[in-house]
């Protein structure tokens, strides 16, 4: 698994956007070289975040399925 901060049972990484997929979701691989779907989540979900293939962002991973997690913001 990834190395990343633990940040309330979920672990904190970064990632490139892939792709965009149907329903606000995204394919993300993650620096480890592993691939997640995720979605935005918290107060990125509240403002308007551009996101496109090839940007940087910062993921939250579910604790229970480690394929699954959320934007927490975008990188610069």
């Amino acid at each position: 698994m990834s190395t990343g901060k633990e940040v309330g049972g979920g672990k904190e990484v970064e990632g490139v956007v892939l792709e965009t997929l149907p329903q606000g979701l995204f394919k993300v691989q993650l620096d480890d070289g592993s691939k997640v779907t995720v979605s935005f989540g918290g107060v990125a979900r509240q403002v308007t975040v551009k996101v496109s293939p090839g940007d940087r962002v910062a993921v939250l991973l579910s604790p229970f399925d480690p394929t699954r997690g959320s934007i927490k913001q975008k990188k610069a």
